[in-house]
């Protein structure tokens, strides 16, 4: 007799814990940019490079991640990923030249991106055949919410009691995340007798172990060959420019630029954080319903609309500003669940973590890339007014090229095994 409540569900609930909290570790950059400045005398370019190679290692090390967990299994996989995190939260409190930053940055991006989208994208995968959809949405939502609602708490630290206090605080975080994962997550359901949610049969099939290294380069050679892999990279370039790399690294320094205090521009991040909350959830929702193709249309060209608004929401004070964060807060990160969902029916339920590690390269590619290039905007004009208005272009295009993508890709499947 099956148990009342499946184990999915708790494995799932450790997974959403584990990504809120290291989306919340993830702010930290942000965080350490005014007082790196004040304290060290770095510039914005400076401390950009360390965000954009932390944000560029985030999503190349997501293919190498969802190989590792293949060969060595999850919970050693995310577990070694968080004993980084502390490792480069506890060594960031003894830096004191910018040469050293884009270690930490790289530390940051490594460990992080070994858990982050692959790790929720492999629960997933593993454990779900039905609600698959909505559980990418929770997924996606606690990995763009828990750093929009920690930003406040963490802000506040390093107001009262310094950045290095709230650096010691964010590696304790990393560490006690450990037991959670060593006591409640388990490879697949197939290791405690158990068919995944939503199925009747219990899966013993495994994938062949290899070598992590290799089985993400085979797998990059053979989504080169593929259009729907190119527009979904590309349109999630598109995402990441955005999205962490523009609002994400920039709006808090943007807020300062137009006089408003740091604990304010806090307040709109959390702000967006529980409007993406209801909008990546719903968004999850919908791509086990409708077109996902389709959803994507809406998700980035309202999302460009509302980039667009920014530098005049700014012209309008503060009062603008929630307006923004409420809109855009609800397509913070909106395109993951339809995304996932297109390349598990493109590339198979066992290969598409894979496959969207690769996908996601592509997003925080443009993230990094986005982060560095407006932080040199900033630098040379005094503003970042021009780098709000270019990503907002960018969306739109980006809306029209997720049309291109072939129908019987994007479509639902209300089966057993939704696509």
């Amino acid at each position: 007799m099956s148990p009342r409540v499946h184990y999915a569900w708790f494995v799932a609930a450790a997974t959403f814990a584990t990504l809120v909290a290291v989306a919340g570790i993830l702010t930290a950059p942000t965080m350490f940019v005014q007082p790196f400045e004040h304290e060290f005398g770095w510039s914005a370019q400076a401390i950009a490079i360390a965000q954009g190679i932390q944000i560029a290692l985030f999503g190349l090390t997501g293919p190498f991640a969802a190989a590792a967990m293949e060969r060595f299994g999850v919970r050693k996989t995310v577990v070694a990923a968080l004993c980084l995190l502390a490792t480069a939260e506890v060594g960031v409190t003894f830096v004191h030249a910018a040469w050293q930053l884009p270690i930490w940055g790289a530390m940051v991006g490594l460990g992080a991106g070994s858990i982050a989208l692959m790790f929720g994208a492999t629960i997933a995968t593993r454990w779900f055949d039905e609600r698959r959809g909505l559980i990418m949405g929770v997924f996606s939502a606690g990995n763009a919410t828990g750093a929009l609602i920690f930003y406040p708490a963490f802000g506040a630290i390093v107001e009262h009691l310094g950045w290095r206090a709230c650096a010691y605080v964010l590696a304790s975080v990393a560490l006690a995340l450990i037991p959670l994962i060593l006591l409640v997550v388990r490879e697949r359901p197939s290791d405690l007798g158990l068919p995944r949610f939503g199925s009747t049969a219990v899966d013993t099939a495994l994938p062949p172990r290899v070598n992590p290294v290799r089985r993400a380069f085979t797998t990059l050679a053979e989504a080169t060959r593929s259009r729907t892999f190119w527009i979904l990279a590309g349109s999630f370039f598109i995402c990441g420019a955005s999205t962490n790399g523009l609002i994400g690294a920039h709006l808090v320094p943007a807020c300062g630029d137009h006089g408003i205090p740091e604990t304010k521009a806090g307040g709109l991040l959390a702000m967006m954080g529980a409007f993406d909350l209801v909008g990546t959830t719903a968004s999850g929702w919908l791509s086990d319903r409708y077109s996902s193709r389709w959803l994507l249309f809406w998700y980035y060209g309202l999302r460009g609309l509302a980039l667009l608004f920014l530098p005049m929401a700014f012209g309008f004070g503060f009062l603008g500003l929630p307006i923004f964060a409420m809109f855009y807060g609800l397509d913070w990160i909106a395109t993951v669940p339809p995304t996932v969902k297109i390349a598990t029916s493109a590339f198979g339920r066992e290969r598409a973590p894979l496959f969207f590690g690769w996908i996601a390269a592509g997003h925080q590619l443009g993230a990094g890339l986005t982060a560095f290039a407006a932080g040199v905007i900033r630098s040379q004009i005094g503003t970042y007014d021009d780098a709000f208005l270019i990503s907002g272009m960018l969306c739109l295009v980006g809306a029209g090229l997720v049309l291109t993508i072939a129908r019987n890709m994007a479509v639902p499947r209300l089966t057993t095994e939704p696509a």
